[in-house]
């Protein structure tokens, strides 16, 4: 069902640009179309295609070697030699001006433990491709989720400018009459015409600041950077239960990639120490041979058949200690990779609990910004107030609006930075993958 799902976004992304350029986009159909169309996932893709090829090259070395030959020869000068014979010297040719062979070979594989172990270490290749695609799945939905978030909260920050801009302007529309009636001073009109001509330089910033964030986006999901693309609306809630959730180390790719590795390596000093081991094969060949002074379809030129069946055992004595060495250097390795795993397995810790720690303070970050606007709010609209009743100054108005937008700036960094833990956090579970069919985020 996620396949046929994955095919119909990437057919829909494809092939009607332009219209879905008008559709909102949710952040598992981002993920969706990465996974399909980023260059890093295809080439991972790639890498199992060729762990498979390795697999069936592997067990040809177990299979029959058959080999077919054949040959022509022709020889304009014949070497001569001489021959003694009842007291006379004879001079005769050795070979004859045209010779011909052709044969099959075939040769099996009965006993060689190097096949066998090069086997079973295919197999385990595949799986160790299978999982580092995983983990560069991990990585590219990572990416594209916190890309993601940066625009959705650069467009939050864009709407807030906006309400912003229309709160000052109302507040120059009361000035003007104000001013108009013989209220207010010129001068106050001036200094709000000011903050209007900030707040459209911080907007034209922020527009700057979307597209530039959408850029990334689209290049995280290997999307045409010259397409639109429009995200889809939603709420950002926290969700605190996400900390109470504990996380199991050997769930993390990296672990697993590591411990698969490992299983390599031991393979890998199978191989050495199989060189120890003799080998056992059978061979049969069967072909023909001719002669004759003339061309090969001629009557006088003769043929003859011939067949040889054998064992053939090899049997390794001494190498100098080239092999033993092997097999130490083999053992290194392995206890070289039991120490990264160990590395590993702390740092996969640290990284949890560093981020149970960041996404606790992200949700009281957000709570507090979520007060503060709250509040910023009630100061600008009593401010408001008092100015029209002649108990506040301008000055006290556009200190008010600054605090607001301020206020849900402020709200807009915290959510991102929830965002970003979060997406850390399931990270550190080794659950991003749980992104793409269910709704974490939103």
């Amino acid at each position: 069902m996620q396949q046929i799902k994955s095919t119909i976004v990437s057919v829909f992304f494809l092939f009607f640009g332009h219209v879905q350029a008008q559709e909102p986009v949710s952040l598992e159909e981002a993920i969706t179309y990465a996974l399909e169309n980023k260059a890093d996932a295809k080439r991972a893709d790639l890498a199992i295609k060729k762990a498979d090829f390795k697999i069936d090259e592997a067990r040809a070395g177990a299979l029959p070697q058959i080999k077919a030959n054949a040959g022509l020869q022709y020889n304009p000068l014949i070497q001569e030699t001489s021959l003694s014979m009842n007291g006379q010297t004879m001079v005769i040719k050795i070979g004859q001006t045209w010779n011909a062979n052709t044969g099959i070979n075939v040769y099996q594989t009965i006993f060689d433990q190097r096949v066998f172990t090069g086997l079973k270490a295919a197999k385990s290749t595949r799986e160790f491709y299978q999982i580092n695609a995983d983990l560069t799945d991990e990585q590219v939905i990572e990416r594209v989720a916190t890309a993601y978030y940066q625009v959705f909260v650069q467009e939050e920050k864009l709407k807030t400018i906006d309400i912003s801009y229309e709160n000052t302007n109302r507040v120059r529309e009361i000035i003007k009459s104000l001013v108009e009636n013989g209220l207010a001073r010129p001068i106050d009109l001036d200094r709000i015409m000011v903050q209007l001509n900030n707040i459209s330089s911080a907007k034209q910033q922020l527009i700057n600041a979307v597209e530039i964030s959408k850029n990334a986006l689209k290049f995280y999901m290997g999307y045409p950077i010259d397409q639109t693309i429009v995200l889809e609306e939603q709420a950002i809630e926290t969700n605190p239960l996400l900390v109470s959730e504990e996380a199991i180390v050997e769930n993390r790719t990296e672990y697993q990639l590591l411990s698969k590795q490992k299983e390599l390596l031991g393979f890998a000093k199978e191989a050495e120490r199989a060189n120890l081991y003799p080998t056992v094969g059978l061979s049969a060949n069967y072909g023909y041979q001719g002669f004759g002074d003339k061309f090969m379809f001629s009557k006088e030129f003769m043929w003859s058949d011939m067949a040889t069946l054998g064992i053939n055992v090899s049997i390794p004595i001494f190498t100098g200690g080239s092999t033993k060495a092997k097999i130490q250097q083999a053992e290194v390795d392995l206890l070289d990779i039991e120490e990264q795993i160990n590395e590993t397995k702390l740092a996969l810790s640290l990284e949890y609990h560093n981020a149970k720690a960041q996404i606790e303070n992200a949700i009281q970050s957000v709570e507090i910004q979520k007060e503060n606007v709250a509040l910023a709010e009630k100061v600008l609209s009593n401010t408001q107030a008092n100015y029209q009743q002649g108990l506040a100054s301008l000055t006290e108005i556009i200190d008010a609006e600054n605090a607001l937008t301020d206020a849900r700036n402020n709200h807009s960094n915290a959510l991102l930075e929830y965002k970003i833990a979060e997406v850390a956090l399931i990270k550190s579970k080794g659950e991003l993958h749980s992104l793409i069919s269910s709704s974490n985020l939103k």
